[in-house]
């Protein structure tokens, strides 16, 4: 139970990384993954990486630069700009539908445009889940200049779109639905230099 944790990513450029184990019985038409993130970063950097062995962006939630950000499914992206970071935790959940081919993306706890993304597509789910680095290749291929450094916390991931209620709790740290990826049940190793401390400040 990582409740009140976070994972420290101590080293910029980095090669650690955190392996995340799901149980996924199906592959996805609809999904929705959420994080925290604190880092002084401006390079890009990755923040959740789901491969499979035909797709290595399969599912990506990745920072190209302060004020942007790109959510992959299955190769393709939408960009989704926000404001410049003040220097906070910034709290994200991307979710997409497959019938519609809608993505949404909400920053701390607001959502922004949807965009259109991979409609009729099926993520699939033999995959490889990892914190920190962006695979270029099914469990490995990593950039370290792409790497994460700084604090990543409330990691989850469903198999279905969020409702906005339930967007807005995640932000908020609320009681959340059951999900394939839960942080306060997250089963995970750490390969590399990341370190398990508590949160600092709420």
């Amino acid at each position: 139970d990582l409740y009140r944790k976070v994972f420290v990513f101590r080293k910029d450029p980095s090669d650690a990384y955190v392996v995340l184990r799901a149980k996924l019985e199906q592959p996805l038409q609809n999904l929705t993954v959420c994080l925290r993130s604190y880092t002084d970063l401006t390079r890009p950097y990755s923040l959740f990486s789901y491969a499979t062995k035909v797709q290595d962006n399969e599912i990506l939630l990745f920072k190209p630069k302060p004020g942007e950000y790109r959510f992959y499914v299955g190769g393709k992206f939408a960009t989704f700009r926000v404001p410049e970071g003040r220097g906070d935790w910034e709290h994200v959940c991307a979710s997409w539908e497959s019938a519609t081919g809608i993505a949404e993306f909400w920053l701390n706890g607001k959502p922004w445009p949807r965009k259109g993304l991979q409609r009729g597509y099926t993520v699939g789910a033999a995959a490889a889940i990892m914190l920190g680095q962006e695979q270029d290749a099914f469990g490995g291929g990593f950039d370290v200049y792409n790497s994460f450094s700084g604090e990543l916390a409330d990691v989850y991931l469903w198999d279905t779109g969020l409702s906005p209620d339930k967007m807005r709790a995640a932000y908020q740290s609320l009681r959340l639905p059951p999900a394939v990826l839960a942080w306060k049940s997250l089963s995970y190793e750490v390969k590399g230099d990341v370190v398990v401390k508590p949160r600092l400040r709420e």
